[in-house]
Order: C-alpha cells, then sequence, then structure tokens
C-alpha cells in the first residue's frame, strides 16, 4: 500500500457524551453530525453567541433530551467522561486552551478549521448508514473532497441503506448456518451483487429464503474472471472490473497492467505476474493454464486480469478452452481496447464517415515473429479504412512496405502511440512510408500501437515536426495532455 496521509477510523458515538463549544455555522454543521450518531451532544455557548444555523439546530432538536445547550462558555471540568470534543473558537489561544483541557482529560479533539490543534478531521460523508463512506483530503483540498463525495453518491444506490441494514441481521444467521471460507464468501458476495442490482429483501422470510438459496446452490470449485484492465489508466476501468478485482482471492495479471489497477484489489489477494512481452523471459501460456485451475479447483476466485479487452489480442481463447475443458467456471468482464484509448488521445473518430466504413483489428506479428503470412495485405492496403496493428512495432517498417506494395498511398497517415493513457505516453503521426522511423524514435520496445488511414489526415496536418517534416512531432502525454 502507497503511503496514507491519514488513517481512516469510524468512532462509535451511541450514547456516548460529547462535548462542544462554539456557536457559529461550522460548529452548527458538526453537532448536526454528532446527533446523527446518536451521541449525547452537550454544547457550552452563551446564548448572545449562537448563529442563526446553531439556534435552527438547537431548536429543531429541542425534544432530544440528547442534545443539550448550557448557557455558558466551556470550563475544563466539561471533558470528564466525553468520548470526544469539538470545538469552534476564535483565537489560537484558546484554541490551544480547549485542546490542553480535553487531552488532559484523555479527549480525542477537533476544533474548527486550525487542523494543528486536531486529533481527527470530519471528512465529507456519504450516508447510506450502516454503510457510511467518509473522504478526507487531510485539510489539503476540501472542495476536492465534496466532489468526490458527489461522484460517489452516484455510484452507490439509496438503497444500499436497507441492504445494509438486511445484512446485519442476517449476519449471526450466515455464521451458524454456513462453512467459514468460501461458502460464507460465496453468499456475501452473491448478497453484495445484489444489493446493486435488485430491490432488498421485504422481510424475514425473504432473507431466510436467501441463505438457503445460495448455501444449497454452492460449488466447492472457485471460478475464473477474465477481467480486462484498459490501456492503462485506472479510471478507465468498468465498474464491474473493479468489484471482481475486490472480490479476487487470486490475481494473475499481465506485465502491462498498472499498479494503479493494482491498487483497486482486495488487500488479502494473492498477486502474480504471469505477463508475456516481446523480447523478454515470459511466462508460458501451459503455466498459466494451469495455475488458474489449480486455484479455482482449491475454491478461490481467480482474476485473470488482462491489458486492454480479454477477447482483442489477449490470447483468451486458450485460456479459455482450458476452463471449459476442466469444467471450471468462468465469466468474462470486457474492457476498453488499446484502439479506443488511440482514437481518445489523438481526438478523432476511428470511423469517420468522411474517410473509414471499416475498422480493422490486426496483429503486428505471426507465432514465429515475423509478418503475420495469414493475413489479406491486399484488403488491407484498400482505401476507405482504418487499420489498427497491435504489437507491431518491431514488424512496423516491414508493416510499412508490405503495405505499400499492395497498393497503399506513402504519404497515407499513420498514427503511433506507447504506453496509451499512462503518464509516460508517448504519441506521434507522420507518412506510411516513415513509419519505421517513427516507431523508433518512440522506441520499439515499448508497447506501441499503429493506427492507419485517413481519420488521422487532419492531426498528421496539425503536428508537423520542422526538424523531421517527414514524420510528426513526439508528444508526451505530460506536456501534451
Amino acid at each position: 500500500m502507497g503511503p496514507l496521509a491519514v488513517l481512516p477510523v469510524f468512532f462509535e458515538l451511541k450514547n456516548k457524551r460529547v462535548v462542544m463549544t462554539g456557536g457559529g455555522p461550522g460548529a452548527a454543521w458538526k453537532a448536526e453530525l454528532l446527533a446523527a450518531t446518536g451521541a449525547f451532544v452537550d454544547i457550552y455557548i452563551p446564548a448572545a453567541e449562537v448563529s442563526d444555523e446553531m439556534a435552527d439546530f438547537i431548536g429543531s432538536k429541542a425534544a432530544d433530551e440528547k442534545i443539550r445547550h448550557l448557557d455558558r462558555p466551556w470550563s475544563v471540568d466539561i471533558f470528564a467522561g466525553a468520548a470526544v470534543a469539538v470545538g469552534d473558537v476564535e483565537s489560537e489561544a484558546e484554541a490551544q486552551a480547549f485542546r490542553c483541557a480535553a487531552k488532559a482529560a484523555g479527549v480525542p479533539v477537533n476544533l474548527v478549521d486550525k487542523p494543528a490543534y486536531c486529533d481527527f478531521t470530519f471528512g465529507s460523508i456519504v450516508n447510506r448508514s450502516p454503510l457510511v463512506v467518509g473522504i478526507s483530503t487531510a485539510g489539503a483540498a476540501p472542495i476536492l473532497g465534496q466532489a468526490a463525495r458527489r461522484r460517489i453518491e452516484t455510484l452507490l444506490p439509496p438503497s444500499l441503506q436497507e441492504w445494509a441494514e438486511a445484512a446485519a441481521r442476517l449476519r449471526d444467521r450466515v455464521i451458524l448456518r454456513l462453512a467459514p471460507g468460501a461458502e460464507r464468501r460465496s453468499f456475501w458476495e452473491r448478497f453484495s451483487d445484489a444489493a446493486f442490482k435488485t430491490t432488498p429483501p421485504q422481510d424475514e422470510a425473504e432473507l431466510d429464503e436467501s441463505i438457503r438459496t445460495i448455501a444449497a446452490s454452492s460449488s466447492k470449485v472457485g471460478m475464473v474472471t477474465l477481467v480486462g484492465a484498459g490501456p492503462g489508466e485506472a479510471e478507465l476501468l468498468t465498474l464491474k472490473a473493479v468489484r471482481a478485482l475486490q472480490a479476487a482471492d487470486v490475481i494473475l495479471f499481465d506485465d502491462l497492467v498498472s499498479s494503479d489497477i493494482l491498487e483497486l484489489a482486495r488487500r488479502e489477494a494473492k498477486r502474480m505476474l504471469v505477463g508475456k512481452r516481446a523480447a523478454r523471459e515470459s511466462c508460458k501460456q501451459e503455466d498459466i493454464n494451469r495455475m488458474m485451475v489449480e486455484f479455482a479447483e482449491a475454491g478461490k476466485s481467480v482474476v485473470r486480469l488482462k491489458s486492454g479487452d480479454v477477447s482483442i489480442f489477449g490470447r483468451a481463447g486458450e485460456e479459455l478452452a482450458e476452463l471449459k475443458r476442466r469444467k471450471i467456471p468462468y465469466a468474462i468482464v470486457p474492457g476498453i481496447t488499446a484502439a479506443s484509448a488511440l482514437a481518445s488521445t489523438f481526438g478523432i473518430s476511428l470511423t469517420h464517415r468522411d474517410h473509414a466504413q471499416q475498422l480493422r483489428f490486426v496483429t503486428g506479428h505471426s507465432k514465429k515473429g515475423g509478418l503475420p503470412d495469414d493475413v489479406d495485405w491486399t484488403a488491407l492496403a484498400g482505401p476507405r479504412a482504418t487499420t489498427i496493428f497491435y504489437m507491431g512495432g518491431r514488424m512496423s517498417q516491414k508493416i510499412a512496405d508490405r503495405l505499400m506494395q499492395e497498393g497503399l498511398p506513402a504519404e497515407t497517415p499513420v498514427a503511433v502511440a506507447a504506453n496509451l493513457s499512462r503518464d509516460d505516453e508517448t504519441r506521434a503521426v507522420g507518412r506510411i512510408d516513415r513509419l519505421g522511423e517513427i516507431v523508433e524514435r518512440i522506441g520499439v520496445d515499448r508497447p506501441i500501437l499503429i493506427g492507419v488511414g485517413n481519420v488521422f489526415s487532419e492531426v498528421a496536418a496539425n503536428s508537423i515536426d520542422v526538424d523531421h517534416p517527414e514524420t510528426a512531432a513526439l508528444e508526451r502525454r505530460s506536456a501534451a495532455g
């Protein structure tokens, strides 16, 4: 795990005493949060210093015996027996005094807008209680935290509150009826999947039936999920891919999968690099197949994590054939293929109707390492099409020569990119007759994608390098976006 600016910790405050001072809007907001936890909240502030917001809060809680307004300043004797203390004071001297008094009583303290005096902070909250999501920027960017909260709010349906309440009621019954390990985890994974797809159980009978159904259908064999990791950037993962990573016991991942994506996986998951790269020592496909089967037969949830989309030049066919032969349950989670990221980074449409009526994905090399000999090169050299070559870096000049030999004009635009969507992404455009030189400048050993066709003409026209007019200037993501 990377460094943490703060450790997210949740206080259980129900029926515990909290002391506060301050009558401003910030104090009123925190008093409302503390009251929502079921705490006893004692607010020490002279009536003359109570803001409209705090007066509204106190008035709304007039009938609540847990909320008390004490019309006097705070003093050192208020902290005994308190779970936490919250202050909203103006001067540094009073902040220091409040903190010292709270600490002397062994009480964690928070002071509004004075982080140097805080033991804990209040972040943004997504409330699906008992499911509660807290967001912190460690005081660096509260507005950013609020923006993150809004994004998370859209991902978590309000019905999760009812599902979380149902989970609390089910917990003891699941422990009694289902064996620890795979059987229990299977139940909770299916329960969690249902929480995002269906309405909550309406009564206890439905809850009991859900346990029986899942227990009866539980398999001692695990399953394998082939997951597309996309071109590299973690934000391009699908929600389903993230859920698969967070449910995995074992992750077999390719060399091109970024560490940011792996960071989204369940912490306890075993992670094993099984990538294959040209000109490097690689894991054999037979070994990958064997590991998938062995882990699944041991009852594990296995994620086979592949760069891009699993069904496009990812050797998924061989892996699926082995899983079917061994009768291992499997699922496929598609990912964004590199061709889509290429279109995005160059700001073009791969099927612009003025230039292309076909879109073709072609492997850049054969099993033996040369040009693929079972490809219709004459058809590939035809007009009004966009062709994307995957893994074609080392074959780039041979690809260009063969296409021109079949009649493709030398001035046909090409676009080349390496490490798409990553911080070190590099891209360039130019002509097909200079393709080898462009790839050489980017780096033949990097993960290269090559696009050929007139859809790149506008990009090529706007990206001329005065030192190399036959090619385009290299652009890097960090500088060019």
